[in-house]
């Protein structure tokens, strides 16, 4: 598939772009220093981005994971399922896989070419406009600190499931100094711990469809051969709000609004662009990747969901309705107990509870890395680019977690209702993010072509470009436009549905037109774009990078299953080679 979404390339600033030049193996400025060599190494406005390049390949892969699969696939999918019908919910899912699929796209080819700290944020400003960057900032920024308190709710629900004797007070303030602990520390640590947690998450999701083609071949304590029965009985489509053609239109689109908030993008890969270890050679591998999982999870995840359980189950129906906790909602749940399946629920809703730890960990990464990329830009006050000797946004880390103490309003109100609050917001925020990413893309293609470069010299370049972009803003910007529709019809206004489903479309024009009055910003001009940003730098690390020598046999074999990358590999050829600096090798036997 990766030949499918990119072509090679090398670069229109320098000859050589890869680990196999011919430039000394010790530059001016570099020592021995695995970790100093590399180091990030963009600066801009100033202000240096300190961040250390500690993630690996199979980091980078599991962290994308880890961002796009939460409780929502596993849960609030059932929803979908209840209003559209499984065959509404399939369809719906699959539609909206390829739109996500356009705005991967769109960004690999951007952050493959200039992989630096919160790349998003950082290239609206440059390509498009520094108010539409400081607006397109701070609305990912919203979008990512909101999902960690809906995660650390979705936590307490799922433990809950289980038993209401620990009070949903202590239950957050325990994940919330874990995630504290996990994120200060060394960037590795949080890479290492987000990899083990995503790979659970990522094996639950893979178990969950095995599972599915089992059972509905007979392979349950019932011996009921099933098959596609509900699709049958009781219909593959189910209508909402009025039971005519209008109304099954009604739950397709409800199924498409829910797609829309549990499919995620490459917002996470990105993300983590700054940090990634060799970026020119892992990132692209990591966004090729993004096809299989949008197929894998979210395609073939909304099928088995609609074949586990019928949409007019009353288990679904009371469980949503009432509010029942964790994974008592979850479709595959339900249909292992409709089979009398023992155990397994419990392990699945375990399973369930890493998911939900393990995104928020990864929403809780990628919102302070935002507030990072927006402090280096001037964009957030200068405090935020402040990092620890590990190269940790500390303070950023820090404000991220005042905003998780938002989860604390459960215990107040009823948790089913703060749930739809964040995620009524986190829908159209996304959405937004979404059309910021494509409408920058084309700027930056527009640019390319203004000053003669051509893209097939570029690193890695996207098919079906600018088309893929286009088509996907178009759409984008029509779900966020239509994502609170049900208010507007006749009989279900509701005030605070309307506020919290808007609210993001509403301020994004305000912080737009706010920074631009304040700071008089001017659109860029495509002819004067800067293409080049810190291209010589990224340049000069991957021409000179020096991989570090595997730990174990796990390290190695991980990196080479999820990475696509073998460093033993690369490092007895650069010793072949000669391109090794004398001892480099023997400070790691040393360590050991």
């Amino acid at each position: 598939m990766a030949s499918k979404l990119f072509g090679g390339g090398k670069s229109p600033f320098t000859q050589t772009t890869t680990n196999d030049s011919d430039s000394s193996p010790s530059p001016p400025g570099y020592d021995n220093d695995t970790e100093r060599r590399n180091s990030a190494v963009a600066t801009v406005t100033g202000l240096k981005d300190t961040t250390h390049r500690g993630l690996k390949a199979r980091h980078i892969q599991l962290i994308g994971i880890g961002g796009t699969i939460g409780t929502a696939l596993y849960v609030q999918i059932g929803r979908g399922l209840l209003n559209g019908g499984p065959a509404s919910l399939f369809i719906a899912f699959t539609i909206w896989c390829a739109f996500i699929l356009a705005v991967t796209i769109c960004m690999a080819e951007m952050a493959t070419y200039l992989p630096i700290s919160s790349p998003f944020i950082r290239f609206a400003g440059r390509y498009v406009d520094e108010s539409f960057g400081f607006a397109a900032g701070w609305n990912f920024f919203l979008f990512e600190a909101i999902m960690v308190p809906f995660e650390i709710t979705a936590c307490n629900l799922i433990i809950h499931y289980w038993s209401e004797a620990v009070p949903a007070g202590g239950i957050i303030a325990i994940i919330i100094c874990l995630y504290a602990v996990i994120n200060v520390t060394a960037v590795k640590w949080y890479g290492e711990t987000e990899f083990w947690a995503a790979l659970g998450k990522m094996l639950l999701i893979i178990g969950l469809i095995i599972y599915t083609f089992i059972t509905m071949l007979g392979g349950n304590p019932l011996g009921d051969r099933y098959g596609f029965r509900y699709w049958e009985d009781p219909g593959a489509f189910n209508w909402l709000y009025y039971d005519n053609k209008l109304g099954y239109f009604l739950g397709f689109l409800q199924c498409l609004i829910q797609a829309s908030f549990t499919i995620a993008g490459p917002d996470y890969v990105s993300m983590a662009a700054g940090e990634a270890e060799n970026p020119r050679v892992v990132m692209p591998k990591a966004y090729n990747a993004v096809f299989y999982r949008l197929t894998a999870f979210f395609v073939l995840g909304s099928l088995a969901v609609g074949i586990n359980v019928p949409f007019d189950d009353p288990t679904l129906i009371n469980a949503f309705e009432k509010g029942k906790p964790g994974a008592a909602a979850s479709p595959y749940v339900i249909g292992m107990i409709r089979l009398k399946i023992q155990v397994l629920p419990d392990i699945v809703n375990a399973l369930v509870l890493t998911s939900a730890f393990s995104a928020g960990l990864s929403y809780l990464y990628c919102s302070s890395r935002c507030l990072l990329g927006l402090a280096l830009e001037g964009k957030a006050p200068k405090i935020f680019t402040r990092t620890t000797r590990n190269g940790v946004p500390v303070y950023a880390v820090g404000v991220v977690l005042v905003i998780s103490l938002l989860a604390f309003l459960q215990v107040a109100e009823n948790t089913a209702t703060v749930l739809s609050w964040f995620v009524a917001i986190i829908t159209a925020s996304q959405l937004i993010n979404f059309s910021c990413m494509c409408y920058t893309y084309i700027r930056w293609f527009n640019a390319l072509r203004a000053q003669g470069i051509d893209r097939r010299t570029l690193p890695y370049r996207g098919w079906f470009q600018p088309y893929a972009a286009y088509t996907a803003m178009i759409g984008c910007m029509v779900m966020t436009l239509v994502g609170g529709y049900n208010v507007f019809l006749d009989g279900y206004w509701d005030t605070a549905s309307f506020v919290f489903a808007y609210f993001s479309v509403a301020l994004f024009p305000v912080l737009f037109i706010s920074w631009k009055v304040i700071k008089k910003t001017k659109w860029r001009k495509l002819d004067e774009i800067d293409l080049k940003g810190e291209v010589e730098e990224i340049e000069h690390y991957t021409q000179n990078f020096l991989p570090t020598p595997s730990k174990n046999a796990f390290d190695k074999w991980f990196n080479i299953i999820f990475g696509g990358v073998n460093y033993d590999k690369d490092l007895k050829r650069m010793r072949e080679e000669g391109r090794l600096p004398e001892g480099y090798l023997d400070r790691f036997d040393k360590k050991e």
